[in-house]
């Protein structure tokens, strides 16, 4: 299977997914779990500098299973603070496990206010490898000919700048001195 026919299977999960499931939330909120260390972790020190230099994103989240923890996942760094500890979803599992990409163009969705364009894809570290899931969300973005792509590549060379500073998926956890 080739990246673009990959990427397009998971656009059409992905869209499935994040339709179905913010509706069910909308009673009754996701309920943590993970409570974040009381220290501010490196992940959002990295979240941080993406959002500061990229003013065409709405947000930046990282997700994983936090160290010592089995079978956990979730959001452990965000622009949004309020949602980490917040558990994966399925969309978001598929990503960290096998790898893929999803593209979601979010057009006419009823929870989300603004319009943006939600990118999916594995977290790297300074050696290349998979260590997690980073979801890119631009602003505003034009209905255009070959967005998917856009923001495809977009989104690859805002996750390499990240990965350059990734020594290792536990160091993401520890306390920014």
């Amino acid at each position: 299977m080739t990246l673009l026919s990959r990427t397009l299977t998971a656009f059409a999960l992905g869209a499935f997914v994040a339709v179905t499931a913010p509706a069910a939330w909308a009673a009754d909120p996701p309920k943590k779990n993970w409570t974040a260390p009381a220290h501010k972790m490196y992940g959002q020190t990295l979240v941080d500098f993406q959002m500061a230099r990229h003013k065409e994103l709405l947000s930046v989240t990282l997700h994983g299973t936090p160290p010592g923890e089995k079978d956990i996942y979730t959001m452990f760094a965000g622009s949004f603070p309020e949602r980490i500890g917040n558990p994966d979803d399925a969309d978001d599992i598929d990503v960290i496990k096998k790898g893929i990409t999803i593209l979601d163009p979010r057009w006419k969705r009823v929870n989300d206010k603004d319009k943006k364009f939600v990118v999916l894809l594995p977290m790297r570290d300074v050696k290349g490898d998979n260590i997690g899931l980073v979801v890119y969300a631009f602003k505003n973005p034009p209905k255009m000919v070959g967005m998917e792509e856009f923001y495809l590549k977009a989104s690859n060379k805002l996750r390499d700048e990240l990965g350059r500073k990734i020594a290792s998926y536990d160091g993401l956890f520890a306390a920014v001195k």
